[in-house]
């Protein structure tokens, strides 16, 4: 009894949350580096562009925002379906799930979009929906310095804006790759966090891609958003 009391709860708390977006975010495609995208996102027609902080009922909406590192990491993987054509892929801070979505249409076997938003998770859903997608499989708590899981490749966007956060993956990615061989991907628009961090130096640049003038104005100016492969043994 308690169990279905426990679905039944759930259900309802995603079908608020999948209401909620629906009402308050907008179908944007063409305004980014992968326009054959669709996502539900913040724009300025949106209510809480211009409301109050204080009035967001849920935590800072991350996941309605396509940052700069992901729209490169997603234009890579549509460009080079190659590399992750039958893979196990990971998408880790998955945000409005593009790359995974992205990885999705490339033939990955498999996707896993983690982020620790559930409202992350939802989001996904519905723009795995838009693009005619069955949506991956949405983990919702912290994985970073768990066991490592057999991925073929782990795909991160932005994640480096933070120097502790930063500093964690740095270690938690280097244990996937000894024990499971994982390949790395890291999206980044070249934020201060992660030029200056250690990982920097064991990168190879794969791509560099302007940014659209709308994503310009929306990252302070940043111009460019690139992709990396995380290379240890360099």
């Amino acid at each position: 009894r308690y169990r279905k009391i426990i679905v039944s709860f759930r259900r309802r708390c995603v079908s608020h949350s999948r209401r909620f977006i629906g009402e308050n975010t907008e179908v944007v495609g063409e305004q980014s580096l992968t326009p054959e995208l669709r996502l539900r996102l913040f724009t300025p027609s949106c209510r809480f562009w211009t409301e109050r902080p204080e009035l967001w009922p849920y935590e800072d909406p991350y996941w309605a925002i396509y940052w700069p590192g992901g729209q490169a990491l997603s234009r890579f993987l549509l460009d080079h379906p190659a590399v992750c054509r039958g893979q196990t892929v990971l998408d880790l801070g998955s945000g409005c799930g593009a790359s995974a979505i992205a990885a999705i249409l490339c033939g990955a076997a498999h996707v896993v979009a983690n982020d620790i938003d559930p409202m992350a998770a939802v989001a996904t859903h519905m723009n795995s929906e838009l693009n005619g997608l069955q949506p991956p499989v949405c983990l919702t708590h912290n994985i970073i310095g768990s066991p490592p899981a057999a991925f073929h490749l782990i795909l991160l966007g932005d994640m480096f804006y933070d120097q502790s956060l930063a500093t964690s993956l740095h270690s938690w990615l280097n244990r996937c790759m000894e024990t499971h061989g994982t390949k790395v991907l890291i999206g980044d628009p070249g934020r201060a966090q992660f030029e200056e961090h250690a990982i920097r130096r064991l990168l190879r640049p794969l791509a560099q891609f302007e940014l659209p003038d709308s994503v310009r104005e929306e990252n302070y100016g940043l111009s460019c958003s690139g992709v990396w492969s995380y290379t240890p043994e360099l």
